[in-house]
């Protein structure tokens, strides 16, 4: 590629508008440099800039340009994703532009290492380090992705598919995610299927139920939550995990995923409340159906050890409270404000040993079954009782010896 026509290709990039958050990009701001340095005849800056160039996107785990700008761009949280992500219609001009920036994008993406090259001195060439070719489609690709935006989403929703929220408020993903398949979960099969079958009514735009699960300590409440997220999230499903003293922060929340075009569920784990916690009124107020609340793309999923999410005291059941009936009736309401609630009961002997007996066969634990059953049976009276948490414990411990 001569001087000039690389020079023309760093003006294109400089000039990008609706994609204009590319230009921080470690990759791109370093091939900008490469050619800036370049076209000025500055060979040292240049080769380090190439070095770092080539560096960078082999740090991304691309070996190849053209897949490292297809993921950026099918990524890129812009002014034109955001109009369609709300089912808007973008202006005719905002059209025109990105049709013109996809094109530039092209380009770069069809870049050699011997065209970048062939302005640099002949002699520094042969020891230059080199990147893949990937033959892409960027308008094809990227229509695609604006066609199945409610699966695919955009910005840090297209790049993970779990969430918590910070001190501040702030939404971050969950680099590192829990990867429990629901096909590791055994037994409970009733429980999982309601919560299944709610999840698709989400996911397929048709009124879903937040869902609260209770039950024993270790029988799979959060797990199953998560595999279910594991299972869908292909299909446009995110989770996001708010703390329960973050509560108040939900209906900001709310208005925020309220135009995204994927699907939520908020997560609330190991949920109750003492008498006059602030958190409960917040909780019931956004279960009652406020206005910040009616988002047809989000559910609450929240688990509990306790069937009733308020702990009282022996005095407030015998009545040194003069509205008595009415502080219990308030303490019933929070949980019978969840339109589906699912019983994970502890395992009985028989379902625990199979539990055992499953996750042991799938690890590839080579021990005779009476021998299995003892150890499950100890393991259990150790642990304080049998449980899905217990069996799992119990067979990574085999593993581990």
């Amino acid at each position: 590629m001569e001087t000039m026509q690389l020079k023309l290709l760093g003006i294109k990039l400089k000039s990008l508008a609706v994609f204009r958050s590319l230009l921080t990009d470690p990759v791109i701001e370093a091939l900008l440099r490469y050619i800036d340095n370049t076209v000025n005849k500055n060979t040292e800056e240049s080769i380090k800039a190439y070095g770092d160039f080539v560096s960078k996107l082999y740090h991304s785990r691309h070996e190849s340009l053209g897949g490292y700008i297809k993921s950026i761009v099918s990524n890129d949280e812009n002014c034109y994703i955001n109009l369609i992500g709300r089912g808007k219609t973008p202006s005719d001009m905002l059209i025109k532009s990105k049709e013109t920036e996809l094109d530039t994008l092209q380009q770069v993406a069809s870049l050699r290492s011997d065209e970048l090259l062939e302005a640099m001195p002949e002699e520094y060439r042969s020891f230059m380090p080199d990147f893949l070719i990937k033959e892409i489609n960027l308008k094809e690709d990227y229509k695609h992705r604006i066609d199945n935006i409610g699966k695919y989403g955009y910005g840090i929703y297209a790049k993970y598919h779990m969430f918590y929220v910070e001190q501040n408020g702030v939404i971050v993903p969950v680099r590192y995610p829990d990867n429990t398949k629901l096909s590791e979960l055994i037994d409970y099969e009733r429980e999982k299927n309601i919560i299944i079958e709610n999840t698709k009514a989400l996911l397929q735009g048709k009124p879903a139920a937040n869902v609260l699960l209770t039950g024993d300590a270790g029988t799979g409440k959060s797990s199953t939550i998560k595999a279910v997220v594991n299972e869908f999230y292909e299909e446009g499903l995110r989770i996001l995990e708010i703390r329960k003293d973050q509560l108040r922060e939900m209906p900001a929340i709310l208005d925020e995923l309220s135009e995204n075009p994927l699907k939520f569920i908020l997560f609330i784990d190991d949920l109750s409340f003492q008498k006059g916690d602030d958190n409960f009124s917040a909780l019931k107020a956004i279960l009652e159906g406020s206005v910040s609340a009616k988002a047809k793309n989000v559910v609450i999923y929240a688990t509990s050890n306790r069937r009733h999410l308020v702990k009282e005291s022996f005095s407030d059941r015998d009545g040194d409270d003069v509205h008595r009936n009415d502080t219990m009736q308030e303490m019933l309401s929070l949980s019978e404000r969840f339109g589906i609630h699912v019983t994970f009961n502890k395992p009985d002997k028989k379902t625990y040993l199979n539990i055992v007996h499953h996750l042991a066969k799938d690890k590839g634990v080579e021990i005779s079954e009476s021998e299995l059953d003892l150890l499950a049976e100890r393991y259990a009276l150790e642990r304080g009782g049998r449980s899905a948490r217990a069996a799992k414990q119990l067979v990574d411990g085999l593993l581990s010896k």
